[in-house]
C-alpha cells in the first residue's frame, strides 16, 4: 500500500511540476509526470531530508525537496526535447 501511495504522490508532484513550468497548457504528460515525480521525489526529497537532518521521516523538507527535484527533472526534460527538435 505504501508503494501505491508513493507512486500516486509522485504523479501529483510531477503533474504539479509541469503546471509550475507552464507545460500543462497542452495537457499533462503522465509519463513525464511519473518519471519526474518519482525520480525527483526520490532524489530531491531524500537529499533535502538528509541534509536538513530529518532522516527518512516524512517532513516538510522532504516534500519541498520532492517538488524541487521534480521541477528540475521536468525542466531538464523540456530543455532536452526543445534542443533535439530545433537541431533537426
Amino acid at each position: 500500500m505504501l508503494i501505491i501511495g508513493m507512486i500516486l504522490f509522485g504523479l501529483l508532484i510531477g503533474a504539479g511540476a509541469q503546471f509550475l513550468l507552464g507545460r500543462s497548457k497542452s495537457g499533462v504528460d503522465w509519463t513525464l509526470a511519473f518519471v519526474a515525480g518519482v525520480g525527483g521525489s526520490f532524489v530531491g526529497g531524500l537529499l533535502i531530508s538528509l541534509l536538513a537532518g530529518d532522516g527518512l521521516d516524512l517532513r516538510p523538507s522532504g516534500i519541498i525537496g520532492s517538488i524541487a527535484g521534480a521541477v528540475i527533472v521536468t525542466a531538464a526534460w523540456m530543455w532536452w526535447k526543445g534542443r533535439s527538435v530545433s537541431a533537426d
